[in-house]
Order: structure tokens, then C-alpha cells, then sequence
């Protein structure tokens, strides 16, 4: 099958790039750049794509050496973002530290390019970088630039060598899947992929891993990601899968309840293990996100050792983890770590069941794909994804019953107004941040003082990239009043704005 290779430097969307192309049915790998040497000449490969990454061509000498023989390939290359500085570099160009731009940004377009195929004159696409290419050679075009004046794509004149120093591939840059369409045309590649690849390349992977006879456990929350895992694994193993489902007292409110009858809908009958006291007597006073954390994925490795001792032939445990937490959590080579997600990065070395992740390169609205294939519910399907620390990772500071009281309540007010308004299955997430400021306030003629409740509420594909929700005033007007009426010591609601870059989804 022809193939694109995607060359991983560590950077925050590598696989995206990757996932983008496969939904134009084109077959990809992602490679470290220390093995490209090893597969580039293969007769099949027709062309390169170079990642972002979360280092600078100044400090990256050994990326520069590593790949200077590209240009002499005979096949089509696009550098993203440091991919598009490192072709820069690698041709005699000078790449510099600037002012950044992070999130929408409008480029112009100057030459007519294949490469921008359907695209206007003006376009918003999505930025994330300090540095910028100052100067290319007289062997090069400029294609575009941005409102900042630095080069946003060029491309060699005598061969099909492009960069581009905006994403295509995450969902917020207009016609960046345009974009990347029209690269696939340049290489020529053909479209024989399908997301039937992907089911049955997850269920080789499952029955290569879990040996005949032994038991896996599957922790399970009643989110989509967890409910598919278990699903999948369950298809090849049977009931040799035991799902479990930890109430570590950091639900949405009566989630437990409500996700273990889906669960139940969908043949998942789980062992429901209440750690409640367990988890919060660890978490309260922390006031490190990171060690909240941390506390959290000790404690589920705990409850899951206990339960596997039980049964020695007990020997996997089986998460729903995807993509975004692998990379945040620095587990893919040379990315930066972002957050330690409980379930990758805060697992304990001293935890021996052997984890199976069957959806570990998948992004969730991939997963929700599967979903749909096997049956799954709308009622699980369209929930708002949920942190697996929940909302220990929603409460800024000193982590208090208050504290968590309040978040909870805000965001179920928050969810309710949404699904009143038909607003829910518009957004990607919607809920309450509370930190340890406060302001003082009049209630019933008395001074008040109380916390300050911060709203966020994001649009997003894939949770890699995301916007601010343009929320109506009037819904956004009616839960604020809702909160500051309904809800004890709480006297000041905002409204979160930043996107993602440069902020995350979730506060910590």
C-alpha cells in the first residue's frame, strides 16, 4: 500500500497530522527521525511530512544532520510548523525568535500554488510558534504571510518541497484538511485506507497481547473512551474481562448511577468499587495540581492490585487511554510534558499488571466512530469528555470539600443550561473552575465575600487543539445569576476566553 510518512519530533500533534491524512484514506506511518533512514527508500513510500515539535532549530544541530539527505529524495515533502523551519535551515535559510502567534491567525496568500488549491486570497489558519523564518534562498518562493508579516508557507521552485508554518491538521485552521488533500494530490498517493483498518488492526493487537486464559481487569467510568476499550477487549476475550468501575468521589454529579446503567445496556455489568473516603482524605489541603495527580493514579493502581490479587490470573489491566493524554503527558519521544494524566504518566513504577491501551494512538472523535459500530449509546457517545482525576483537576489551589462542592454544582447548573437551550452536543466540554480568590459581594443588603467561579466552555474535534464557545449573553446572563443565587460563598462568575494553544482545556 502506498504510504506517507509522518517524521515525529515530539510535537503535540504528530499523530493528528497522521489521523487527518487517514481520513482522506491514505495509509500513514509515523517515525522517529532517527529510523528514517531505514524506510524512506522503500518503494512504497511517496511521500514525507515533518512534524512540529516542542524544540528550536537552534538547539537541534543533530535534526539538521539527520536530515539533510531529504532533499535529495525524489518525492514531495511538507514541513509543519519546526518541520517548516527545519527545511528553512536545512536549504540555507535563517530562522529567528519573534513575538509568536498562537491560535487564529489570518494569512495572505501571494502566488497561486497547488498546494492551496481552493483557498482564498485572506484565510484564518491556526498558529503556535515563537520562532520564524527570517530569510530563504532565491531557490525558494514565498507562498504566504501572515498578519505579522512572518513567512506562513513557501516551497522550493524546481521540486515539490513546501513548509508551512501554521497546522493544517488541527480542526480550527479553515481549510487546512483542504490543505492537506491537496499535498496528497501533489504525491500522487493512493486512497485505499478505511477506518476498518483501524478496528481490526485494535483487535490483532488484543489478542497478540492478552494470553490465553489469563484475566484482564477494565476500568471503566461510563465515558466513551473507557466503554469502547472494554468493548473491544471484551469481543476477543470474553468473560475473561472483568470492568470496574472506581467511585473515587470526583464524578459529576450522579454520574456513577447513570453510568452504570449504561454500562449495563451495552453488557458491561461492572464491579463498582466505592474509594470515596479513600481518594479524598489523600486530596484534601494539596495544593499541586501535579500531585494531585499523581495521588489519584497511586490510589486507582492501588484499588486495582488489591482486586488482582484476589485472582492470580488476573494479569492486564485494559484503559481508555487516547492520544491527547499519551502526548500531554510526555510519553511519546521527545515531546514536552504538559500534565501527568492519571492513567499514563501517574501510574507508579512498582505497578505490575500489564497495561493494555487499545485506543493509545486514537483521538476521541475517532473512538466515538468505533462507538458507533458497536452499539454504543447516544447517552455515552455524546457525553462531555471528563478528566479520569475529575474534579480534583478543577479546583485551583488549596483543594477543599468547598471547594469541590461548588465546582460540582456550578458545572451541573452550567450542563443543565445547555441542554435546555439545545446547546450540549454544540460544544466538546462545559464546566466550573474554582481558585482560591475571592471577591467581595452584597447579598440581601450584607457584605459577602465568596469565591470566584470561573465558566469554561470550549469548541474542539479532537480536545488538541480548541476555541472559546461564542455562548449566547442571554444563556450565559441566566447561569451566572443561577450560580450566584443558588450557591453558598460564591459571589463572582467569569467567563473563560483563551483558546488552546496557548492555554489547555483544563486548568491544571
Amino acid at each position: 500500500m502506498d504510504v506517507i510518512i509522518v517524521v515525529n519530533f515530539g510535537g503535540q500533534y504528530t499523530h493528528l497530522i497522521s489521523r487527518k491524512l487517514r481520513e482522506l484514506n491514505v495509509y500513514t506511518e509515523v517515525i522517529s527521525c532517527r529510523t528514517l533512514k531505514k524506510v524512506v527508500y522503500r518503494g512504497n513510500v511517496k511521500a514525507l511530512v515533518l512534524s512540529g515539535s516542542p524544540a528550536n532549530v537552534h538547539s537541534s544541530k543533530e535534526d539538521i544532520e539527520e536530515l539533510s539527505f531529504v532533499l535529495n529524495l525524489d518525492i514531495p515533502i511538507l514541513g509543519i510548523c519546526y518541520g517548516h523551519q527545519l527545511l528553512a535551515k536545512l536549504i540555507g535559510g535563517t530562522v529567528k525568535r519573534g513575538k509568536g502567534e498562537f491560535g487564529r491567525t489570518e494569512i495572505r496568500i501571494l502566488k497561486n500554488d497547488p498546494l492551496f488549491k481552493g483557498w482564498k486570497h485572506r484565510e484564518v489558519v491556526w498558529m503556535s510558534h515563537r520562532d520564524y523564518v527570517a530569510k530563504l534562498p532565491s531557490t525558494t518562493e514565498v507562498l504566504a504571510v501572515s498578519e505579522k508579516g512572518y513567512i506562513a508557507a513557501f516551497r522550493l521552485k524546481n521540486k515539490p518541497v513546501y513548509g508551512v508554518q501554521f497546522h493544517p491538521e488541527v480542526h480550527h485552521t479553515v481549510k487546512g484538511k483542504e490543505l492537506l488533500n491537496n499535498f496528497v494530490e501533489i504525491s500522487g498517493v493512493a486512497k485505499h485506507w478505511k477506518i476498518n483498518n483501524v478496528v481490526s488492526d485494535i483487535v490483532n493487537y488484543i489478542s497478540e497481547t492478552i494470553e490465553p486464559n489469563a484475566k484482564a481487569l477494565a476500568a471503566v467510568s461510563g465515558g466513551v473512551d473507557s466503554t469502547v476499550a472494554a468493548l473491544l477487549v471484551k469481543k476477543v476475550i470474553g468473560n475473561r474481562l472483568i470492568p470496574v468501575l472506581v467511585d473515587h468521589g470526583l464524578f459529576r454529579e450522579n454520574e456513577v448511577e447513570e453510568s452504570i446503567k449504561h454500562l449495563r445496556k451495552v453488557g458491561l455489568d461492572p464491579i463498582v468499587v466505592d474509594a470515596k473516603e479513600r481518594f479524598l482524605k489523600r486530596l484534601w489541603g494539596i495544593v499541586d495540581c501535579e500531585e494531585r495527580r499523581k495521588i489519584v493514579g497511586m490510589t486507582f493502581a492501588e484499588i486495582f492490585t488489591e482486586l488482582a490479587e484476589e485472582d492470580p490470573s488476573i494479569k492486564y489491566l485494559v484503559q481508555g487511554t487516547t492520544y491527547p493524554d499519551v502526548v500531554e503527558s510526555g510519553r511519546v519521544e521527545r515531546a514536552d510534558k504538559i500534565k501527568s494524566h492519571h492513567n499514563v504518566a501517574a501510574l507508579p513504577p512498582w505497578f505490575k499488571l500489564k497495561v493494555v491501551e487499545p485506543l493509545r494512538f486514537l483521538y476521541k472523535d475517532e473512538v466515538r466512530r468505533i462507538a458507533k459500530t458497536l452499539g454504543v449509546p447516544d447517552e455515552i457517545i455524546n457525553k462531555h469528555p471528563f478528566p479520569g482525576p475529575g474534579f480534583a483537576v478543577r479546583v485551583i489551589g488549596v483543594f477543599t470539600p468547598e471547594k469541590l462542592r461548588i465546582s460540582r454544582e456550578a458545572s451541573k447548573i452550567l450542563e443543565d443550561e445547555l441542554k435546555k437551550e439545545g446547546l450540549y452536543n454544540d460544544v466538546w466540554q462545559a464546566f466550573a473552575v474554582v481558585g482560591d480568590d475571592t471577591w467581595v459581594g452584597v447579598k440581601g443588603d450584607s457584605r459577602d465575600v465568596g469565591y470566584i467561579v470561573i465558566l469554561r466552555i470550549v469548541a474542539s474535534e479532537d480536545a488538541m487543539t480548541a476555541d472559546w464557545y461564542r455562548i449566547p449573553y442571554d444563556v450565559l446572563d441566566r447561569i451566572s445569576r443561577r450560580i450566584v443565587s443558588e450557591l453558598d460563598k460564591v459571589t463572582m462568575v467569569t467567563y473563560a476566553i483563551s483558546s488552546k494553544p496557548p492555554s489547555t482545556i483544563e486548568p491544571c
